[in-house]
């Protein structure tokens, strides 16, 4: 059976454990942390989290697609996604 995700209240209260920091610091730190990557990527950069992934913003061109409830083909426009890849050391510790 499928566990739930961990809350950010949950992550919060396990960092804190874990580095010996109060919840409000630590809360702020995560905050901090979105922010700096949030802002990376929307200037099209990377970030690297050291045995978590890289995350990259990545440009998809244009192209056509298919309305599956009309079957009405259209163009959509050009854009840009957000890219994870998964660090090796995050997959070894999943797999083993």
């Amino acid at each position: 059976m499928a566990q739930k995700p961990m809350t950010k209240t949950q992550l919060v209260a396990a960092l804190a454990e874990k580095t010996d920091s109060d919840k409000a610091s630590v809360n702020r730190m995560l905050d901090a942390l979105s922010e700096v990557v949030s802002a990376e990527m929307a200037a099209g950069g990377a970030v690297t989290l050291p045995g978590l992934g890289k995350f990259a913003c990545r440009e998809r061109p244009a192209r056509m697609v298919r309305n599956p409830a009309t079957g009405e083909q259209m163009q959509k426009p050009a854009d840009r996604v957000a890219k994870v890849t998964i660090a090796k050391a995050l997959k070894d510790v999943i797999n083993g």
